[in-house]
């Protein structure tokens, strides 16, 4: 077997410790105090009031800004199950940094579908945007414009933008690893696209072909002709806590990297962790890293839940004042160079959690129900949602 076959062995996953104290606790209630850059020092206290909400009325490509020191919020957290209000303190921790409004891009119709084994038919794939952007999404990414013979999944790109392009309601960015992917996309009508990096150097040249330093060279090419057309460019970088061959991920490398994006004008950087390895306490040092170089208001979070850390890695991102969320609908996707990494965190998962904290989405979860169990139905299987199993099981009662 292989190296890459193999999952990263528990004694190479980060540890707790690494976290330099950032999670201890006493008593009172942890809250984000002063505004040092893009940093936020945590500090306890028992008077909590500082809270982050997110304006919902940003412009189209979420340049809108953000205050770091944001008002608490003034409805109690009312619950599926425990309809008691929370107040004082505990209403305090509860939603301390939490925004008022998430945007989730939704990318299962591309990264979710693109390491499907057996082809998904391009009338299938274009339903299932149409479904997608149905729900009120408002980000759907669509497709990537890469080789056929590395991802033989999307060699029907061109037919599947061709076929949504003009579909309304939601953007729908697809995926351009270089001037070639970009020029074709453009081609068929694409309007907003996305570039991919990798905070590992080993897993940039076995997902890419080049080494992290190549990949910018090409993307500043392709920021250049995306500005000449005024195309939005959104970036990604993976393996931001850890790599299936290096192993754990230092924040600085990730750190970088957004930085390089953010200057050669990418509007959005989705962080990605890849393998699914990270727990908040590896997320929190990371994004405070990036967060000290990139403003949050730039940021968007990107969770593979092969450890069942996608909620709870989530839910702390929300605290420190990130307000995008990607997701993937019915959990599809995984990573094809980390043995059992599973897939993208589920759509349905997210939104219902988010619902449940009061916080607006613009998602319709009984028509995401249907998006996702649209997709399962035609792959066979069952959906990778716990809230989407739970929600249309026959026994199921509000």
């Amino acid at each position: 077997m292989s190296s890459l076959e193999e999952p990263l062995s528990l004694d190479r996953l980060p540890r707790l410790s690494n976290v330099d104290g950032r999670l201890s606790s006493n008593n009172g209630c942890r809250r984000p105090v002063g505004d040092d850059g893009m940093r936020e020092r945590w500090v306890e206290g028992r008077n909590c009031s500082s809270s982050n909400s997110c304006e919902e009325d940003l412009d189209e490509y979420g340049r809108g800004s953000f205050s770091r020191r944001r008002q608490c919020r003034d409805k109690p957290y009312h619950g599926i199950s425990n309809r008691r209000s929370v107040t004082g303190c505990r209403k305090d921790v509860l939603f301390n940094g939490v925004p008022k409004y998430v945007k989730i891009v939704e990318v299962g119709p591309r990264d979710g579908l693109q390491n499907e084994k057996s082809n998904v038919p391009t009338s299938v794939k274009i339903e299932l945007i149409r479904k997608l952007v149905s729900c009120g999404l408002p980000v759907v990414e669509v497709t990537g414009f890469v080789s056929p013979k590395w991802v033989p999944q999307l060699s029907d790109a061109k037919d599947v933008m061709q076929a949504v392009r003009n579909l309304e309601g939601a953007r729908l960015p697809v995926l351009t690893p270089n001037l070639k992917g970009f020029d074709d996309a453009i081609a068929c009508g694409a309007k907003e696209i996305a570039v991919f990096a990798s905070a590992s150097e080993s897993f940039s040249k076995l997902n890419i072909n080049c080494s992290i330093e190549e990949s910018l060279v090409r993307y500043r090419a392709v920021l250049s002709a995306a500005r000449k057309l005024s195309i939005p460019v959104r970036g990604y970088i993976s393996c931001v806590v850890g790599c299936p061959v290096e192993g754990p991920i230092s924040p600085s490398k990730v750190a970088y990297l957004a930085k390089e994006l953010h200057d050669m004008g990418c509007f959005e950087i989705s962080l990605g962790d890849t393998i699914g390895i990270g727990t908040p306490g590896t997320v929190i040092p990371m994004l405070e890293a990036v967060m000290a170089v990139v403003p949050v208001e730039k940021l968007a979070v990107h969770f593979h839940d092969t450890y069942g850390q996608s909620l709870p890695n989530i839910l702390v991102s929300l605290q420190m004042g990130i307000c995008t969320v990607d997701s993937s609908v019915a959990g599809l996707g995984g990573c094809p160079y980390a043995k059992g990494a599973t897939g993208n965190v589920a759509t349905e998962d997210v939104v219902y959690m988010l619902h449940g904290l009061g916080v607006k989405t613009n998602v319709d979860l009984g028509k995401l129900l249907v998006a996702g169990e649209f997709i399962c139905k035609h792959l066979g299987r069952q959906s990778g949602s716990k809230a989407a199993i739970a929600l249309t099981h026959p026994s199921f009662t509000n």
